[in-house]
Formats: structure tokens, C-alpha cells, sequence
């Protein structure tokens, strides 16, 4: 992507049935291309709209510059450069919700000279014209794709700047260490002030591990997980699903076997948004149709992120309940995961206990959390939610703060840090410092790319390119 200092046109607010739709105009020609659909034969040489102050809401006819047809009555929003969130001329209409009229009028800017906006346009322009950095730049999306309350605020942080504020300083601590080792290197003669290498080179490490520590936590609030509640048939899966859900989402009957394909739904708990995932019963069976139904449930067990393995505790366990665990820690095994982000939850406890869970001992870890709950009653609901959210934060530093990082980011600081690592061990063990001046460079190279001191125009189109048209 590359800037054009033209005029573009796109709506701002998702497709569908809406009270209202926006579509934003931005560019050196903005006010006379809207003021060619909304304000036609009201225009002056010095005055495009009727009135001359910017941030005014106005009332407006939206016409077709080309049949002087009514679209519809809009409010229009007029902000003249660089008082916009693009800094350059920018006009918001909005008109009735829905597609077809935003998309008309979309058509209209168009034919008055607009052109239609690429994918992040106007992001990008704000940051190319200086309005944001590159860390509140993609903030932006983290904002617009938030699922949760803590997720939305902690985009919002960084929107305004929290992100890079923690960059900032490993970057200059870098830049220190750089400067310091290639002047020793071009001037070797003259004296030059000693600097405290080992001490730049550990604040630079400190700061970005603590920003890498935040961020599965972070990843987790922003982009949740997906859960399988997974068993045998008729311990309560389903039942389980709706008594977390608060709806009845899921058929449940008394009958084994009656959910035969994944039933999917969002929910929060413990303030992550999670999918949960509502399995067919795993079990011996020659039914083609439940055998296709247990085979997607095991395809569940291999691909979500957290496990919930439902029992009925008013039961002995059943060779079925033991394969599955059996399966269950198979999995985790070949990963080579020390601990399994599973919870047994012991479904219902309004009845009295009959199982023994010594015998599932012997192949899960004694790590793994129990949780007695009855979908019928309710009890143990709070308890089971906060099991879940603790083995989906298992790995995260408790202490770091949230950090929301995009998978690029996260690659860089975290290749930055390895290159932090390498110059530190080279320090220590007496290395010439012109091998040292190479893996601090690419280290302040690595950080500049999160930042945008250091960032090409290839970088910039992927990132842009994963904004939705309009925004």
C-alpha cells in the first residue's frame, strides 16, 4: 500500500439491518465530492457546506449527482484537516441502517469523483500522515475485534499509546548500547566516554520480557479459546453446555447419544471469551451416524485449547470414561506438554457420589482440577468457569500485565529479546564488539519494525491489509 493523496470513499459500519450506517469521505477533495451528493446547488466558491465551521453536524439531502434522485436524509459530519482522525479533509454521513442506502450513497461519492477505499485505507493514512504510530495503528483492529470487556481496555490502552510507552525504552536502551559500540568501532583512536553496555543491554532485556510475558494473557482477552466438554454419552454434556450458556442451546434428553454432531456457542467465563464446544458422546459403538459423530468429537479433543472431561459422578466410572482419559493424556503426551489445560467436572452432584476417580489418576496429573457441579441445580457453575479460565492462563505470567500483541509483533520483540540475549552472553565472554554492534543492530532493527522507525512497505500492506474496508 502506498499513500495517494486522493479522495476515498468506503462505508464504516458492518453490512445488515441497522438503526444507522456511516460512510466516511477523506481526502484534499472531500468536502466538494460530498457536498456534490448532499448539498447540490447550495455550494459556494468558499463555503462547501452551509455552514463554514468544521466539526458541525449537519442535516442533509443525499441525491445522486448524476439523476438528482433522493437517496436518503442523512447527518452529515464535517472535519476540516487535520482536525480528523486521518488529518486530512474527512466527511461522515449518516444515513438509515441497512445495505442499501449506505451503498448507494458509497455509489454516489463515487461517481462525484471519490474513489473506493483499499482494505485499512484510512487507518493507514492516519499513520503515514502521523496521526497514530504503527502500535496504535493495529490497535485499532484489536479494538474493533475485541471480545471482551478486558480485552476492549486493554486495546483501548494501547490505542492510546500504552503499547509503544513499553516499547520505547528497550528500543533506547538499544540504541545507547549501539551507538556507544559502533563509535568505539569508527573511532578507535579517540577517546570515547566509557558507557554501561551490560546495563543498557539488561534494561533492553527486562523491558521486553516483561511485554512478552503479557502476552498469552493478552492473547487470551483478546482473542479467547476454544473449550470441548467432552465424555461418554449421558453424562451431561449437553445439560452442562445450557447451565453454563443460561440457555437451553443444546437438545438433552434422557436417551444416550442424543447429541450426534459438535454443537458450538460463545460464552465468557472467568472474563475470557471462550467457544464451547458441546461433543458427541465418545464410546464404543457401530452406529455409522454416531460413529461420524464421534469422530468429530475426537477431532475436538485435538484442536481446542482447553478440555473439559464431564463425568457422572453419580455413576462408577465406566471403561469408556478411562479410555477417554486415556486419550486424553496420549494427546497432551506426544506434545510434549507438562501440563494438561484440563478439568474434570464431576457432573451431578445433586445426587450421591459414586465414582472413584483413583483409577483416572494413574494416567492424568495429579495437577489436573476437579470440580463437583450439577447442570440441573446450578451448584459448582461459578467454580467450574474459574477452573477453566485457570488451566486456559496456565504458562502466563500471573504478575505481567496484559499485553495485546499480534502474532508479527510478538516475533519481533521476541526475536529482538533472543538477539538481546546473544549480545549479552557475547559481552560476557569477552567477545570483539563488532560481533556484538551486529546482534544489538538487529535487535533495534526488530523493534523498529513494532514501532514503525524501522518498517518497509511490504510489512505495512500485510498489516493494513487485514483491516476490513472502512476503517
Amino acid at each position: 500500500m502506498s499513500v495517494q493523496f486522493d479522495t476515498i470513499v468506503a462505508t464504516a459500519t458492518a453490512a445488515g439491518p441497522a438503526a444507522i450506517a456511516v460512510v466516511r469521505v477523506s481526502g484534499p477533495e472531500a468536502a466538494e465530492i460530498a457536498g456534490r451528493v448532499l448539498f447540490a446547488g447550495r455550494t459556494g466558491p468558499n463555503m462547501t457546506f452551509p455552514v463554514a465551521e468544521s466539526h458541525r453536524l449537519l442535516y442533509g439531502r443525499a441525491v445522486s449527482p448524476t439523476t438528482g434522485d433522493l437517496i436518503d436524509e442523512v447527518m452529515v459530519a464535517w472535519m476540516a484537516a487535520p482536525r480528523s482522525f486521518t488529518t486530512e479533509d474527512m466527511v461522515e454521513i449518516s444515513c438509515h441502517g441497512g445495505d442499501i442506502a449506505a451503498a448507494a450513497i458509497v455509489r454516489a461519492l463515487i461517481a462525484a469523483g471519490g474513489r473506493p477505499a483499499e482494505p485499512g485505507e484510512f487507518t493507514y493514512r492516519a499513520f503515514v500522515h502521523g496521526r497514530v504510530g504503527l502500535t496504535e495503528a493495529e490497535a485499532v483492529l484489536q479494538v474493533v475485534s475485541a471480545h471482551s470487556a478486558d480485552g476492549l481496555q486493554r486495546a483501548l490502552a494501547d490505542l492510546q499509546g500504552d503499547l509503544a510507552q513499553r516499547i520505547v525504552p528497550a528500543r533506547a536502551a538499544v540504541i545507547m548500547a549501539l551507538a556507544y559500540l559502533d563509535a568505539s568501532a569508527d573511532f578507535p583512536d579517540d577517546e570515547i566516554p566509557t558507557a554501561n553496555i551490560a546495563a543498557d543491554l539488561a534494561l533492553a532485556a527486562t523491558q521486553l520480557e516483561s511485554v512478552l510475558a503479557g502476552a498469552r494473557t493478552g492473547r487470551l482477552l483478546s482473542e479467547g479459546a476454544t473449550v470441548a466438554l467432552l465424555g461418554r454419552p449421558n453424562v451431561g454434556k449437553s445439560s452442562l453446555l445450557n447451565a453454563l450458556l443460561r440457555s437451553d442451546r443444546a437438545i438433552v434428553t434422557p436417551i444416550a447419544g442424543t447429541t450426534r454432531d459438535v454443537v458450538s456457542e460463545r460464552a465468557m467465563l472467568d472474563g475470557i471469551p471462550i467457544l464451547l464446544l458441546d461433543t458427541a458422546g465418545i464410546a464404543a459403538s457401530t452406529d455409522p451416524i454416531e460413529l461420524a459423530g464421534i469422530e468429530r468429537s475426537r477431532s475436538a479433543l485435538q484442536h481446542a485449547v482447553g478440555l473439559v472431561l464431564v463425568i457422572d459422578g453419580s455413576e462408577p466410572l465406566a471403561q469408556d470414561d478411562l479410555s477417554l482419559a486415556e486419550e486424553i493424556s496420549a494427546r497432551f503426551d506426544a506434545g510434549g506438554l507438562g501440563e494438561i489445560p484440563l478439568v474434570i467436572a464431576l457432573n451431578k452432584a445433586d445426587r450421591p457420589l459414586q465414582a472413584d476417580l483413583a483409577e483416572l489418576w494413574a494416567m492424568l496429573p495429579s495437577t489436573v482440577g476437579v470440580v463437583s457441579v450439577s447442570a440441573l441445580t446450578g451448584a459448582g457453575l461459578d467454580q467450574l468457569a474459574g477452573a477453566i479460565g485457570a488451566v486456559l492462563r496456565q504458562g502466563s505470567d500471573p504478575v505481567a500485565r496484559p499485553a495485546l500483541l499480534s502474532e508479527r509483533q510478538y516475533g519481533e520483540l521476541d526475536r529482538a529479546l533472543l538477539l538481546v540475549r546473544g549480545a549479552q552472553e557475547a559481552l560476557a565472554a569477552g567477545f570483539p564488539t563488532d560481533l556484538l554492534a551486529t546482534d544489538v543492530r538487529l535487535a533495534a532493527r526488530a523493534i523498529g519494525r513494532v514501532t514503525g522507525e524501522d518498517i518497509d512497505d511490504a510489512v505495512l500492506s500485510e498489516i493494513f491489509s487485514r483491516f476490513c474496508i472502512g476503517k
